[in-house]
């Protein structure tokens, strides 16, 4: 396999670089508080905010099994005070760090091991979070796992799929469970279209030793807390799933927004049939313009039983259901949360090169009468990126109880500091104040090693950590002896989970900033 070729495919998650030497620059206008632009290899914090590592790639989390590759998505369960179980996302490798480029079955077989998630029970202990040992809790899902697809016909031929990989952010649901979403399973297993045709060929190839049907991924899958079972919810759709935001309908049904991260792509809506199920009910697809969701449901669309013979194949292939029926193509919709302010559903839009934008926003969803089922609504730009308020590449997100906004960008690696991107330094995270003082400010709080960037922001339940993913330091190594960050160990690059705590934080979170 071309090296070059794969690092360009990792590029478009925002994976490939070529950064220069260690040094700093403050070529964008910087807000007041935070820190400025960076590009050492260190995870840099504000004063009043320090971080430590909660777990890092290859750490053991019981007897058999490793935290896996690429943490992403964080997800916190909570058992009693101080006390839980969380979920971390691992999206995808980088052969280098695993067995290399080579495509063989040996290879293949070591990274099926890395993707998934993990389950981890974690307490404090003299003040300080830590992943407990041997808990009977702790589990990986991974590649090798064996899924069933939560509907009543099969999927390409099977009522089960084996593995989860590609699995970016996700979600909680009301009644206490995980959400995480398969995104970039094409880079895996290759894809098809509604006809069959191969429309695009892997680019790690396991589909060379392991046939998978490309249709047995890009879903939502739903995980128990304590006990890792799982299931592949078809109600919402198949896409490059990058989250599924849940929340309730004004008549207690159950809403699930969900965004497809790849240019042009749509922004769907399910509404649940009840007030305690995401496996029954309706798939929407939002067109701006009118300010509609359009339905995918065939008997309601004439025009998708032109194309598709059961609703099955709508729900198999959505993105071409959504096209059909006239979604809007939109720049790359990531990461999705509710304003606890407002009730304003809102979208990051990372970027859309082609289309001429480089710097994303953040969309705000406005549903008529503040009811998240409703069918139509208003929409408007909440933030935007750019000089004036000192970030590029929106990505992930979160809310802490006084309406703040912290998130997270994914600046492509080729792009950092380079063109469009020059003087925003490293990846961040960020946080839009909302009140106070500073009211309208962007606060770069913390910024990420090379080739770095953060994503799956939480909360603890007393939101005194934040728990941040340090996503894939050091991508574009070409081999282990000329690597590009030693973050976090001095050696070869890990992902790792970190905490971030301290003064800054508590005064940002109680509104006293």
């Amino acid at each position: 396999m071309d090296r070059r070729q794969f690092l360009q495919f990792l590029g478009v998650s925002g994976v490939l670089a070529t950064l220069p030497g260690c040094s700093t620059t403050s070529k964008v206008t910087q807000p007041m508080l935070g820190i400025a632009p960076s590009l050492e290899d260190k995870l840099l914090t504000a004063d009043g905010l320090n971080y430590k590592i909660l777990i890092r790639w290859g750490d053991q989390i019981n007897k058999t099994q490793k935290f896996g590759y690429n943490n992403d998505f964080i997800a916190f369960h909570p058992l009693e005070k101080d006390h839980g179980l969380m979920w971390v996302n691992h999206e995808y490798v980088n052969p280098v760090f695993i067995g290399g480029y080579e495509r063989t079955k040996a290879n293949v077989d070591r990274e099926r091991f890395e993707v998934g998630g993990s389950i981890l029970e974690v307490k404090k202990d003299n003040g300080e979070w830590k992943v407990i040992p041997d808990s009977q809790y702790n589990r990986r899902l991974d590649s090798y796992t064996k899924i069933p697809f939560a509907w009543n016909e099969k999927i390409a031929g099977s009522k089960i799929a084996e593995g989860t990989m590609g699995n970016c952010a996700g979600g909680y649901t009301p009644w206490g469970t995980f959400l995480t979403c398969e995104e970039n399973y094409d880079m895996f297993w290759g894809e098809v279209d509604s006809k069959g045709n191969k429309t695009e060929d892997s680019w790690l190839k396991w589909n060379k030793f392991y046939p998978m049907p490309p249709q047995h991924y890009g879903w939502v899958v739903e995980v128990e807390p304590k006990t890792g079972k799982a299931k592949k919810l078809i109600s919402l759709g198949r896409c490059a799933h990058e989250c599924a935001a849940v929340t309730k309908a004004k008549n207690g049904k159950i809403v699930a927004y969900t965004g497809d991260d790849t240019n042009d792509e749509h922004f769907y809506k399910f509404i649940s049939d009840t007030d305690n199920s995401l496996e029954k009910g309706k798939l929407y697809v939002a067109n701006l313009e009118q300010g509609k969701w359009l339905s995918l449901d065939i008997e309601d669309q004439p025009v998708l039983k032109k194309h598709f013979k059961t609703q099955t194949d709508v729900q198999i292939f959505a993105r071409e259901a959504a096209k059909i029926v006239g979604a809007t193509p939109l720049d790359r919709p990531e990461d999705i949360e509710f304003d606890p302010l407002t009730g304003n559903v809102l979208v990051t839009l990372t970027n859309n090169k082609p289309k001429k934008n480089y710097l994303g926003s953040i969309l705000k969803i406005m549903e008529d009468n503040n009811d998240p089922g409703s069918l139509t609504f208003k929409h408007d730009t909440f933030l935007a990126g750019g000089k004036e308020n000192g970030f590029a590449c929106p990505d992930n997100m979160i809310f802490d109880p006084k309406g703040n906004l912290w998130f997270t960008t994914d600046m492509s690696g080729t792009d950092i500091n380079n063109g469009h991107y020059e003087g925003y330094g490293n990846n961040g995270l960020y946080v839009f104040i909302r009140s106070g003082e500073h009211q309208g400010q962007v606060i770069r709080v913390a910024t990420a090693p090379i080739d770095a960037e953060f994503t799956g922001p939480c909360f603890s339940p007393d939101y005194k950590t934040l728990f941040l993913s340090v996503q894939h330091p050091g991508e574009v190594s070409e081999n282990k002896e000329k690597l590009t960050s030693h973050w976090p160990d001095g050696d070869i690059p890990r992902p790792a989970v970190v905490m971030l705590e301290g003064p800054l934080l508590n005064s940002i979170v109680s509104g006293n900033l």
